[in-house]
């Protein structure tokens, strides 16, 4: 009787561990800066680098690099995704129809941008919640520092690096990940 009881708990829980061990970026669903949503499973097979965007920020111009690395390799099974977040000082206030009014405008964006979400805090984003915990993403804990912050996401939607805010999006990490087949 007791190993009935024990196997009836067992086929309980163990797809719940298989669950908590298969999540990675593929398995969340945002929505796109113009409301629609977006299973990030569409990036399956591709380098995807993940950025929390702001308008109104020292590093804004960083648009510009991110722009120029998403049309260098984006035939090569790369993306940039684009999080505008309002977290640090206020810096991005807009709506996302403002977000990618700038955007678009003056950096001229092309790379996929989501709606405007939290990054950190209390209100953090499920999707920020799994890049920035190990408990979550298997891999590191790795707060968000600012905006501007780049995390690695493999082919198969695991994490595998982070790039501090102050580093340009072409520097020798990313450009030697993205090349490196």
């Amino acid at each position: 009787m007791h190993m009935k009881k024990l196997y009836l708990l067992l086929t309980l829980i163990l797809p719940l561990f298989a669950m908590a061990q298969t999540t990675n970026f593929h398995s969340f669903t945002v929505q796109s800066i113009e409301g629609e949503k977006v299973d990030l499973s569409i990036y399956k097979g591709k380098k995807v680098l993940v950025v929390n965007v702001a308008s109104k920020c020292g590093l804004t111009p960083q648009y510009e690099a991110l722009e120029e690395l998403y049309r260098k390799y984006k035939d090569q099974g790369f993306v940039v995704v684009g999080f505008p977040a309002n977290n640090f000082m206020g810096q991005e206030p807009g709506s996302d129809e403002e977000i990618k009014q700038f955007c678009t405008s003056k950096y001229d964006v092309t790379f996929p941008m989501m709606s405007k979400i939290s990054v950190k805090g209390d209100d953090i984003h499920p999707l920020y919640k799994w890049l920035t915990q190990k408990s979550e993403n298997g891999t590191f804990d790795a707060e968000v520092q600012w905006n501007f912050q780049k995390f690695m996401i493999d082919e198969n939607g695991k994490l595998i690096g982070v790039v501090s805010p102050r580093e340009k999006p072409d520097c020798e990490k990313i450009v030697s990940w993205i090349e490196n087949r």
